[in-house]
């Protein structure tokens, strides 16, 4: 839904994410809604396959996400390369069924501080 984006952060001298809402979609009252949503979402999430979530912020009417800059392919890349192999799906399935219970925890005690470990 936003377009990501590579930045420096020259306050803390760090490269970051940022991802902008196109504003197209933010003169859409709903997909603003749903783009603050998920910004507060991701920030009460803490797992090794979601970027970290620095920050919601807003300049001249345009709000941005600042996030983890994650290292890798791009989407393209992966798919141009094939299918995954065996031992990757493996490695993918055990890590999302870790974040699905994770999440599901979370969900279940309604205490988004709670520790899970």
């Amino acid at each position: 839904m936003g377009e990501v984006y590579r930045a420096r952060d020259t306050k803390l001298d760090r490269d970051v994410a940022i991802k902008i809402l196109p504003e197209a979609l933010a003169r859409d009252k709903g997909r603003l809604e749903r783009f603050q949503r998920e910004a507060r979402l991701l920030a009460q999430l803490n797992h090794e396959n979601i970027a970290t979530i620095h920050g919601l912020e807003e300049h001249d009417g345009h709000q941005f996400l600042i996030m983890e800059l994650v290292g890798g392919e791009t989407l393209a890349q992966r798919i141009a390369n094939g299918p995954l192999s065996r031992e990757r799906r493996r490695t993918w399935a055990r890590s999302e069924e870790s974040f699905m219970w994770t999440t599901s925890c979370r969900e279940a005690s309604g205490a988004p501080a709670a520790i899970f470990g």
